[in-house]
C-alpha cells in the first residue's frame, strides 16, 4: 500500500492507534459575526442566484402588502354597498395575487434550496480536503465522533439555516417595513398600539435566546461524543464481544446517550418558549387594536374596510416578528455549526511542502537518520538520538520490544511527524526538501492492521496505481500468494468488499495488501510486521515474493519472528527510543546481548 493511501481520515486514525479522548470541550461560539461573513463569501460564488432570489423576496412582499389593503376595499366598496358582481372580480382579482405569490415563493424557495446545495457541497469539499492535509498529529488528539459530526451534523445544519432561513430573515424584515408603512398610511393610532407589542416580543425572545444558546452548543457537543462512542464500538464489536462487556457497553452508552437527551430537551424547552409566548403577545396586540378600531367605527372616524385591513396587517406584521424569533434557533445552531467546520478549516497543516520544493520521479534509496529524536507531545521523547544508515538496495531490519520505537521510525521516514532535532536524508537530501506527495509515492508500506476500502479485490489492489492493467494486478497478487484465495472466491477479482475488508480475514485482508505494495512497484519498501497475520505456511511462499519485490530495493522490516529477518544486512535493535545494537544476525548472536536475548526467547537453542 502506497503511502499516498494514507489520506483516508479513517485510515489515519487508525495507524499509530490514536483514537483521541470523548468529550472534547467545545466552546461557546467566539465571532458569530466573522462566522457569518465567511459563509458569506460562500453564498457570494452563486451571485446571480442569490440576486434573482432576493428580486423575487421583494416581489412576493410586496404582493403579500397589496392582499391586506383589497380586503378592506372589497368589504367598503363592495360587500357593504352589496355590490356583487364588483365584489366577485375583486375577489377573482384578489385570488390572482395570491395564486402569483404562491408561486413565486415557490421559486425563490427552488432557486435558494439550490444556492444551499452548491455552497454547502463546496463547504463540504473544502472541509474534507482540508482534512487530507493535516498531519497524524491533528487526528491523534481528536475523537473520531465529533471529526464525523462536523462533516455531517454541523454541515447539515449549515443547509438547513440557508435553504430556508435566508430568504425567511429578509422576507421578514421587508414586510416588517412595509407592513408599518401600510399601518400608519391607514390610521396611525391603531399602528401605534400595534408597535406597542413589538418591545415585548423583543426582550422576550432575547431571553429565550440567551438562555437556549450554551444548550444548543452543549447538544451539538453531546451528539459529536454520541458520534464517537458508537463508532469506536462498532469497529471495536469484536473485542467488546470476547471480553464480555456488552453490559457494559450499554451501560456507557445510556450514559452519553441520557446526557444528549438531557441536553437536547433543554434546548428543545427553551425554544419551545418562543411560539407560545409570541402567540400570547400576538393575540394581545390583536385584541387592543380590535377594541380600539372599533370604537373609532363608533365614532365614525374609520370604517369597517379598514379594521378588517388593519387587523390582516397587525397579523402580517407579527408574523415576520415570530418567523425571525423562531429562525434565531435554526440560525445559531447553524452558527454553532459553523465556527465547528470553520475552526478545522483554520487549522494550519503541521507537515507542508517548503517554498521550491524538489521534485522527484524516483530514489536511488539512500537512507541516512542522521541524530534523530523525535516526540509526539513536547517534552517527551520516543526517539533519542537515532543514527541509521542503509545503502541503496539493502534491508534493514528492526527489532525490539513492543512499544520501543520501531514503527515511529519508519512514521518519520515517510514525514507522518517532523522530527524535532537531527535530520532525515534520502540520496544525501533532507526529506524536507522532496515534495510530500512525490516523496510518499516512492515509498511503499505494508502496515500490521491493514485497511481495505469498499469495492473489488481488484479496486484495492489498483489502488496506488489505478492505470496498472488486470494482468499487472493478477502477477501482483500471484507474487503476494493472495491469487490463489482469490481465484476460489465466486467472482474472483470481482468480489465485493466491505468498508475495512470485514468480509475478509485477517490474512486476506494482509496478502491483498501486499499485492497492493508491490504492484506499485516503489523505491523504498516498508514491512511493518507484514506477515503478522498469516499462516507459517502461507508465510513461506509470502517470503519468496517479497525477496524478488525487495530486491534491488531499500527496505526497511519491523518483525517480530526474528527468524524472518535473519539475513537482513543489518538488524538494529532498538529499546526505549534507542539503538542498542546493530549488525548482521551472526554477529549480533555473537555478542550475546539484547538481541541475543530475544532470539533465544523464541527459539530453543
Amino acid at each position: 500500500m502506497s503511502l499516498n493511501q494514507t489520506r483516508s481520515p479513517s485510515v489515519r486514525l487508525g495507524f499509530r492507534g490514536g483514537g483521541g479522548r470523548f468529550g472534547a470541550q467545545m466552546e461557546k461560539p467566539k465571532d458569530a459575526i466573522n462566522t457569518v461573513k465567511r459563509i458569506g463569501k460562500y453564498l457570494g460564488k452563486q451571485r446571480v442566484h442569490l440576486v434573482t432570489a432576493i428580486v423575487l423576496v421583494l416581489f412576493t412582499s410586496f404582493l403579500g402588502l397589496l392582499g391586506p389593503y383589497y380586503i378592506g376595499v372589497i368589504i367598503d366598496k363592495y360587500i357593504i354597498p352589496q355590490d356583487v358582481s364588483g365584489a366577485v372580480r375583486m375577489i377573482v382579482f384578489l385570488a390572482g395575487i395570491y395564486f402569483i405569490t404562491t408561486l413565486l415563493s415557490w421559486l425563490q424557495t427552488f432557486i435558494m434550496i439550490h444556492i444551499a446545495q452548491k455552497t454547502i457541497n463546496q463547504m463540504r469539499n473544502d472541509l474534507f480536503v482540508k482534512l487530507q492535509t493535516l498531519s497524524l498529529r491533528f487526528f491523534d488528539n481528536r475523537p473520531h465522533g465529533d471529526l464525523m459530526s462536523r462533516v455531517t451534523n454541523d454541515i447539515d445544519n449549515l443547509n438547513s439555516a440557508l435553504s430556508h432561513s435566508v430568504t425567511q430573515v429578509l422576507s421578514s424584515f421587508i414586510s416588517i417595513a412595509g407592513v408599518m408603512i401600510a399601518m400608519f398610511s391607514l390610521n396611525w393610532m391603531l399602528a401605534v398600539i400595534t408597535l406597542f407589542i413589538v418591545p415585548l416580543m423583543v426582550l422576550s425572545t432575547k431571553k429565550i435566546y440567551q438562555y437556549s444558546s450554551s444548550s444548543f452548543i452543549k447538544r451539538q457537543r453531546d451528539i459529536g461524543e454520541l458520534n464517537g462512542f458508537v463508532e469506536e464500538k462498532i469497529q471495536g464489536a469484536e473485542i467488546v464481544t470476547l471480553y464480555g462487556k456488552e453490559e457494559q457497553t450499554i451501560e456507557e452508552f445510556h450514559e452519553i446517550n441520557e446526557r444528549l437527551r438531557a441536553s437536547g430537551r433543554q434546548a428543545d424547552t427553551f425554544s419551545g418558549f418562543i411560539n407560545p409566548i409570541i402567540n400570547f403577545i400576538n393575540n394581545l396586540g390583536l385584541g387592543l387594536v380590535i377594541g380600539a378600531g372599533a370604537l373609532l367605527v363608533l365614532k365614525g372616524e374609520m370604517t369597517v374596510g379598514i379594521i378588517a385591513s388593519f387587523v390582516s396587517y397587525s397579523r402580517q406584521f407579527s408574523r415576520p416578528i415570530s418567523q425571525i424569533a423562531t429562525l434565531l434557533n435554526t440560525i445559531q445552531s447553524a452558527i454553532a455549526g459553523g465556527e465547528r467546520v470553520f475552526e478545522i478549516m483554520d487549522e494550519v497543516p503541521e507537515i507542508t511542502d517548503k517554498q521550491n520544493a524538489i521534485a522527484v520521479q524516483s530514489f536511488r534509496g539512500k537512507v541516512d537518520f542522521e541524530h534523530v529524536s523525535f516526540g509526539y507531545t513536547a517534552g517527551q521523547l520516543v526517539l533519542k538520538n537515532i543514527q541509521v544508515h542503509a545503502k541503496p538496495g539493502e534491508t534493514i531490519a528492526f527489532v525490539g520490544p513492543t512499544g520501543s520505537g520501531k514503527t515511529t521510525i519508519i512514521n518519520l521516514l515517510t514525514r507522518f511527524y517532523d522530527i524535532q532535532a537531527g535530520q532525515i536524508l534520502i540520496d544525501d537530501r533532507n526529506i524536507k526538501e522532496y515534495r510530500i506527495d512525490d516523496l510518499r509515492k516512492r515509498i511503499s508500506i505494508v502496515l500490521q492492521d491493514t485497511y481495505l476500502f469498499s469495492g473489488t479485490i481488484m479496486d484495492n489492489i489498483r489502488y496506488g496505481r489505478q492505470s496498472a492493467t488486470e494482468e499487472e494486478v493478477k502477477n501482483a497478487a500471484k507474487m503476494a500468494w493472495a491469487h490463489y484465495f482469490i481465484k476460489h472466491l465466486p467472482e474472483q477479482y470481482q468480489s465485493r468488499i466491505v468498508s475495512g475488508g470485514t468480509n475478509l480475514s485477517h490474512g486476506q485482508r494482509q496478502l491483498i495488501a501486499i499485492a497492493r505494495a508491490i504492484l506499485m512497484d516503489s523505491d523504498i519498501l516498508i514491512l511493518d510486521e507484514a506477515t503478522s497475520n498469516i499462516d507459517t505456511r502461507t508465510e513461506l511462499h509470502i517470503q519468496r515474493g517479497l525477496k524478488n519485490l525487495m530486491a534491488g530495493r531499500t527496505s526497511f522490516v519491523i518483525a517480530h519472528r526474528l527468524k524472518t529477518i535473519e539475513n537482513a544486512d543489518k538488524i538494529l535493535v532498538v529499546n526505549q527510543g534507542e539503538i542498542l545494537e546493530q549488525g548482521k544476525h551472526e554477529e549480533l548472536m555473537k555478542q550475546q546481548g539484547f538481541y541475543h536475548g530475544l532470539y533465544t526467547s523464541q527459539f530453543d537453542i
